[in-house]
Parts: structure tokens; C-alpha cells; sequence
């Protein structure tokens, strides 16, 4: 090595001027470079806008999607000031747009409450765009400034009259930074701003994508706040009360609002939110719901006998006893899983000064918030179970139900664990890879066991494990807990895999990085890939939520002419594929699989396994909300919002039967 690659002193050290930071390590300031990144971009310039309207100068938000991949957010708020700074001497507007930690939610006269807390929002996506535009109407006057890599471009300046108010940012994501994409998902958008219209009652956010040919446009308002979002969120379920529960107060500054309901389902279903940011890690307002909750149905579990009995813990002291003091039944107690389970619930605090793990602000972490929070739904819920004792009852009776159905998968457990032990090795019918590197490693779970011998035919013993499943599978959406891990065909898949499921569940125990739901182009197929996609998403979201999870896509036909063969995934591909030979019809052989038993290993791994070849479908959740949705729509036990669902999208369907 050289002496001059050797030298360091002081020279080598590097200042990062400006917003020149924000462009080297993007990821520290907005999470990341792809798609995410890219739409955290949006939520920033939106925040800004909903932070107008919390602080109650804003009614109306339009988020556009234009072609070229440009952005645009429009408010009708006081719009940002762009008189001189008295002490930095640039524009107020051009201060917000180009430094770090400069805004107006550090003086709580401005902003009591605020998304955007750290002041690097707006400048961030200034410093991350190709270009930026920004337009103020206020006090009857229009300006603008022009930006370029976060850098003004041009003075601020009055171009105009205007009977508006209200800020327009305009920009155009820099591909140097976002490199896989800086095109917009619209439902991505959509799932974001329909929160943010439940959170803030009254305020009205229009989304357009006017990158159509016929632009769409979904207007999101909805006067009912957070109690209309609980009511959306169980949409087609039976639920108990039929009213959410609404709960709301404020301590030392924070205020709290909470909605609760449940449903027939077993699924816990709770979206926490602080100053209107999705605080998907939770934090320490949901760690203070969780507790008092618990702890509130537990108390009124003690006047309940009959509720008590169901979980009644038999010992010998207690049958021996004659004494009176001892007809005290001694019973479990419910856990925080027993009472949550098929609970939505939707949190929503307003805190003056959070503090959240980044600025990205997935977790908040203010100590006394918890306490806030525990005090007000112990109180609150306390009032409302006395108010309403048979509500109260049926909501006890199925967390007493649930805790029955614990008490028996603890069982269920001991089992597994017995069967899945090392002394047990794991299911009989899993062909394991011999690799044991979770990343390098993959698991086709494959529908018959014909088609599962063809893949252990066909597989890469090193890298590829085969688990075939046989019969009818267990509808999970239907079931509790103890009969998921008691049912002999998901028992395997839970065993295989490695991670446990529900409150045992371990992502770091996953034993591969790929599973890959194998089965037939079918009805029974498409069945099956449900089924196993309900599981997942209700037992194991993190698999999902983590791309583990996929689709093979093996071929419908096979084109042969002579020697010669091409394998094929739809009726086009067909067509293209004999014009290709460009022999007459009759001299070529095309073969319609009608299920994986009908290939043997060879042509399984050529058209489904070979990693150089195949194709394969990544499953992801972009919008969990509606992914609920569908799934108890389509899996659960109420017929009609089944039927209304399937006459809706029939138009979608292409059923081979």
C-alpha cells in the first residue's frame, strides 16, 4: 500500500454541507431508497399539511400523481410564510425547503401537535427530487420558488394575485437515489391518506392518479373519526358491541382517543397511531392499552362464577377441603392474548413532545405515556362494562373461550415439541435440503403426494426442500388456535418451518427464506394457495410481510415440434409460441398440464425449480387493511358479504374448471 493511501490527517476529513447528507446517506433520513423510501417522500409533504390541519387551519389536502412520475400536494392551510427570517436572512419558505431542523413545529404557539417533528421532512425530499416547485397563496398574493437537488434554483418571488391560501409542493423523485423504482403505487398512497381522513374527522383528502387516460379520483372524509375506522375495519364481520367503544381524555397535554370493538373472529387487530404516524413497532401508549385492558376484564372475570368454572384448576386440596373460605374457585387467569383475541382496535394519541426510535417513527417512547393511557381505559372501560353487563358478559365469555382454547394448545404444544424434538427429527414426509443456511435455503410445499414425488425427483437436494401436503386443508380463518396446531395437515407446515406460531412465533427460527407454495393452475390449486396464504397471514405475517413467501407459476402447455419444446403459462404464450415454429399447426404437439402429477422430476425442474428459469410470484401485503378484509370476507363463516364480494369482482375472475 502506498504512503499516500496511507495518510490521514485532517485534510481527509469530509463536512457535508447544506443538504449534501441527506443525498449521501438517504437512508438515515427517510428508511430507505426503494419503493418505501419513495413513498415516505409523499407522507412527508403530506404531514406537513395534516399537521395545518390538526392545529385547525386546513380543511382540504390533493395529492396528485401527474406522468413522468412527478408529485403534487396542495393544501388550503395558511400556507408557508416567505417573508425575510430575521436572523438567518433567506426566506422563511426557502429556510423550510433547503435546511435541516428548520420548521415551525418547534414553537408549540405554532403547533401543538405535530407529525413532523424533527424539521427534516420537506427539505429531505427537496434534497432527494431532481427538482422541486413550490407555490404560497397567502394574504391575496402567489409566489413561487424553484429548486434543483435540494439547491434554490430562483429567488422567491410574487407572480401573481390569488383569491386561495394554502401551500403547493411540487417534485420529481431523483432516480440516482431511487434506483429500483420512482414510480408510485397508487394503493400503497391510498392505504396512507384513507388513514390520515379517519384520524383527522372533518378534513377532506382527494387522491388523484392523473396518470390515467380517465383520471381517477377517491375522495377520502369521514366524519365518524376513529370509530368509523374501527366500524370500516370489521366491515362484514359480527361484532360485538354494535357501536365501537369510544374512549377518549387528556392528561398533562396528551390527548387520547380509543376504539374498540370486537368480532366473531380470533384475530387481534390493533392500529396505533401517535400525532397521526403509523406506529406500526407500537411503543409505550399501546404497551398502557394492552395492560389496562387485561387487567379491567380480569376484575370483572372475579364477579362472573359461572365463566370461572369453564377455567377451573382441579387440584387435591381444594376436593378435600369442607371449609367455606375454600369454595373460592381457583381458576386462570386471562392473559393479554386471551383478551385480545378478535379485538380491532384503533389507537390514536396527540403528544406534544414524543420521542420516537428515529426519524422514521415507527415505536414512541415517552415513559409516561403508558400510565396516561392505563389509567384512562381502566377508568373509562371500567365505566362502560358496568353500564353494559351483558355485552360485558358475551365479551368475557369469549376470552373465557379463548383461554380454553390456550389451555389446550399449551397442550397442543408439548406435543409438537415432543414429536418435532431432536430425538424426533422432523415430519416424516418433509425431503429436508442438505444445506442448513436459512438464506440459501428453500421449501416447495407441494399439493399431492404425486406431485411431491416428481419434485424430490426433479429438486436440488442441497438447496431445496420438499413438503407435500395431501387432502383437505383446515380453513384457519374458522378455527382456533388449538385446532390449527392440532390439525395433522398444518401441523407439518408448522413443524418444517420452524418459528412456532402465534405469541411463540420466532422469525430468526425460520429454517428457510423461501417457501414456495407449489400446486396445481386449478380450482383445487387456487383453493389450496388460499388456504395456505390465510394461514400465513393470520399465523405467521412476518413470513409474508419479510419476502419468504411465493408462488410457483408452472407452465400450462408444452409446444413440441420435433426435438424441440417450449413450455408455456397462458393462452397468448401458447399462440406466440406456435407462430414461433412457424410450422403448420397439425405437425406440433401441445399438451395441456391439468395438474404437477402429469411432469415428471425432469420437466418439474425445468419449468418450476430450476432457479435460472422458473417463475415465481412474490406474495406481499401492500395494504394490510384490505388484505383483512378480503380474507374474512372470503374465508370467514358470513355468507353475504361473501356473495356481494364475489358479484362485485366476477368480472376479474378466470376460473379453470
Amino acid at each position: 500500500m502506498s504512503d499516500e493511501a496511507n495518510q490521514y490527517s485532517a485534510s481527509s476529513i469530509q463536512v457535508l454541507k447544506g443538504l449534501e447528507a441527506v443525498r449521501k446517506r438517504p437512508g438515515m433520513y427517510i428508511g430507505s431508497t426503494g419503493p418505501q423510501g419513495l413513498h415516505h417522500l409523499v407522507y412527508e409533504v403530506v404531514d406537513n399539511s395534516i399537521d395545518e390541519a390538526m392545529a385547525g387551519f386546513c380543511k382540504n389536502i390533493t395529492v396528485a400523481l401527474e406522468r413522468d412520475d412527478i408529485c403534487r400536494v396542495e393544501d388550503d392551510g395558511r400556507g408557508i410564510p416567505v417573508e425575510m427570517h430575521p436572523t438567518e436572512h433567506v426566506s422563511a419558505l426557502e429556510l423550510v425547503l433547503t435546511r435541516l431542523h428548520a420548521g415551525g413545529k418547534f414553537d408549540k404557539s405554532n403547533y401543538k401537535v405535530s407529525g413532523g417533528l424533527h424539521g427534516v421532512g420537506v427539505s429531505c425530499v427537496n434534497a432527494l427530487s431532481v427538482w422541486m416547485e413550490a407555490f404560497v397563496h397567502k394574504d391575496g398574493k402567489k409566489y413561487e420558488q424553484k429548486y434543483a437537488e435540494g439547491k434554490p434554483k430562483t429567488k422567491v418571488e410574487c407572480i401573481g394575485d390569488t383569491d386561495r391560501h394554502g401551500t403547493v409542493i411540487r417534485w420529481k423523485a431523483d432516480s440516482s437515489i431511487f434506483k429500483e423504482t420512482t414510480t408510485y403505487n397508487f394503493d400503497e398512497l391510498a392505504k396512507r391518506l384513507r388513514e390520515l381522513a379517519f384520524l383527522n374527522p372533518g378534513i377532506s383528502i382527494i387522491f388523484r392518479d392523473e396518470r390515467l387516460e380517465n383520471v381517477k379520483e377517491v375522495v377520502f372524509k369521514f366524519d365518524g373519526g376513529i370509530k368509523h375506522f374501527a366500524s370500516f375495519l370489521n366491515e362484514g364481520k359480527n361484532v360485538v358491541p354494535d357501536e365501537p367503544v369510544y374512549i377518549n381524555g387528556e392528561n398533562n397535554g396528551v390527548q387520547m382517543e380509543i376504539a374498540m370493538q370486537y368480532n366473531d373472529g380470533y384475530n387481534e387487530n390493533i392500529y396505533a397511531y401517535v400525532n397521526d404516524i403509523n406506529t406500526k413497532e407500537g411503543g409505550t401508549h399501546l404497551d398502557g392499552f394492552k395492560i389496562a385492558l387485561t387487567v379491567t376484564l380480569n376484575r370483572f372475570l372475579e364477579t362472573r362464577e359461572k365463566l370461572q368454572k369453564k377455567l377451573e384448576i382441579k387440584d387435591k386440596k381444594s376436593k378435600d377441603s369442607s371449609k367455606k373460605d375454600d369454595k373460592k374457585i381457583n381458576y386462570e387467569k386471562l392473559s393479554g392474548e386471551d383478551v385480545r383475541s378478535g379485538l380491532t382496535a384503533v389507537i390514536s394519541i396527540k403528544v406534544p413532545e414524543p420521542q420516537f426510535e428515529g426519524q422514521t417513527k415507527t415505536k414512541l417512547g415517552n415513559t409516561e405515556v403508558k400510565e396516561y393511557v392505563n389509567t384512562l381505559v381502566k377508568e373509562k372501560l371500567t365505566l362502560w362494562c358496568e353500564q353494559n353487563p351483558k355485552i360485558t358478559d358475551m365479551i368475557l365469555e369469549k376470552a373465557v373461550n379463548e383461554a380454553s382454547a390456550r389451555i389446550a394448545a399449551r397442550r397442543a404444544k408439548e406435543n409438537i415439541r415432543k414429536k418435532t424434538g431432536l430425538d424426533f427429527g422432523l415430519p416424516a414426509k418433509l425431503a429436508d435440503c442438505s444445506l442448513k443456511d436459512p438464506e440459501k435455503c428453500e421449501v416447495y410445499i407441494v399439493e399431492g403426494d404425486s406431485a411431491g414425488g416428481s419434485a424430490k425427483k426433479g429438486r436440488d437436494s442441497k438447496t431445496q426442500a420438499i413438503l407435500p401436503l395431501w387432502g383437505k386443508m383446515l380453513n384457519v380463518e374458522k378455527s382456533r388456535i388449538d385446532k390449527v396446531m392440532n390439525n395433522e395437515k398444518l401441523e407439518p407446515v408448522i413443524a418444517s418451518l420452524g418459528t412456532g406460531i402465534g405469541e411463540d412465533f420466532d422469525i430468526t427460527k425460520l429454517r428457510y427464506h423461501k417457501i414456495i407454495i407449489m400446486a396445481d393452475a386449478d380450482v383445487d390449486g387456487s383453493h389450496i394457495r388460499t388456504l395456505l396464504l390465510t394461514f400465513f397471514f393470520r399465523y405467521m405475517p412476518q413470513v409474508i410481510e419479510d419476502g419468504y413467501v411465493y408462488l410457483a407459476m408452472p407452465p400450462l402447455f408444452k409446444v413440441q415440434y420435433g426435438k424441440k419444446i417450449k413450455y408455456v403459462y397462458d393462452e397468448d404464450e401458447k399462440a406466440s409460441a406456435i407462430a414461433e415454429f412457424g410450422v403448420p399447426s397439425e405437425k406440433l404437439t401441445v399438451q395441456r398440464y391439468k395438474g404437477l402429477g402429469e411432469m415428471d422430476g425432469t420437466q418439474l425442474w425445468e419449468t418450476t425449480m430450476d432457479p435460472a428459469h422458473r417463475k415465481m410470484m412474490k406474495v406481499t401485503i401492500p395494504d394490510a387493511v384490505a388484505a383483512d378484509q378480503i380474507f374474512s370476507t372470503c374465508m370467514g363463516e358470513a355468507v353475504e358479504p361473501r356473495r356481494k364480494f364475489i358479484e362485485e369482482n366476477a368480472v376479474y375472475a378466470n376460473l379453470d374448471v
